[in-house]
């Protein structure tokens, strides 16, 4: 890395440059003159990029380029934990980054979704803003909505203000139950039946990856109790996807809140072509890493600071 006068000058190749622009531009509302900045160049220049974007069709109204992420350390995932695919967004301190990975979610379904297509989706906060984006345009596609678990009320906030007409199937029961036999019973139920076995016939699954710490969703969500986290963690859980929660190698953690969910599990989740997991921050990079060390996803999608400790992480025990 070199300075020139008060800016930083990075080495980036014309194509990551228009990506990163444009995302700060269009996504994060940066200035002109703040992105300059940020990326050690010019606004002048700055504003040729986002041009020329414009005029090779690669930005509409939002970013269209396939660059917006960052190339070496998408390729670099995509090698270490051999995956489908990876989208990496640029680092913006300061950021809501469960807002912007959601975003990007959005975006990135948006481009892969057909007429007609099925959508299977899990359980969190991520998700529930993905929903928010994304039902009107699944309306538009005649596409559908499939719930991986139980837990209407959280897949009614992300689908409640933008369902319009999309069609949305969900899992008629709680996430979590208070005895193994409920669950059984529920499970029995053929309207629960047909739910999850169609979900597991969708092309596309979207699903958080959730850490083993007193901030979890399930935790927030009265699910969990912050004491019954804390013994997960000594079992040697460090994150959870659905509610099932692994080790940091990917393995399954045996545990009696899994005989409490309603809901598809890590094995029946592999039967989708296409699972998409999004995630970023620091508190979750094992729970990530367990996720890709198991291939519970194959496609990821977080954002650069994020990328950087997989990366130098995926080698660690």
């Amino acid at each position: 890395m070199a300075t020139s006068g008060n800016k930083r000058e990075t080495v980036y190749s014309e194509e990551e440059l228009l990506g990163r622009a444009a995302w700060y531009y269009y996504h994060d509302g940066l200035t002109q003159n703040e992105i300059g900045e940020r990326l050690g160049i010019s606004r002048v220049k700055v504003s040729r990029i986002l041009e020329r974007g414009r005029r090779l069709g690669l930005i509409e109204v939002r970013v269209n380029s396939p660059e917006e992420g960052c190339f070496a350390l998408e390729t670099a995932l995509e090698k270490a934990f051999d995956l489908r695919e990876v989208r990496v967004i640029p680092e913006l301190s300061g950021a809501d980054s469960i807002d912007r990975i959601s975003q990007c979610a959005a975006q990135f379904l948006m481009s892969r979704l057909q007429e007609a297509d099925l959508l299977a989706v899990g359980w969190g906060e991520m998700v529930v803003r993905v929903l928010q984006r994304l039902t009107r345009k699944m309306s538009i596609l005649d596409a559908s909505v499939v719930s991986l678990t139980g837990g209407v009320s959280a897949y009614m906030e992300g689908i409640g203000n933008g369902a319009a007409t999309a069609t949305v199937h969900l899992t008629p029961a709680p996430l979590v139950v208070s005895t193994q036999e409920i669950r059984d019973i529920l499970s029995n139920e053929k309207s629960v039946q047909d739910i999850l076995a169609m979900a597991i016939t969708a092309n596309f699954a979207l699903v958080g990856v959730g850490a083993a710490n007193k901030n979890a969703s399930l935790v927030r969500s009265g699910y969990v109790a912050q004491s019954e986290m804390e013994l997960y963690r000594r079992q040697g859980a460090v994150g959870d996807i659905l509610g099932n929660f692994f080790d940091i190698d990917g393995n399954v953690v045996d545990m009696p809140l899994h005989d409490r969910i309603v809901g598809t599990n890590l094995t029946a989740l592999q039967d989708i072509p296409h699972v998409i997991g999004a995630a970023v921050g620091d508190t979750k990079i094992e729970a990530i890493l367990g996720a890709l060390r198991g291939k519970h996803i194959n496609t990821l999608l977080t954002d650069e600071p994020t990328a950087a400790e997989l990366i130098k992480g995926r080698n660690a025990r």
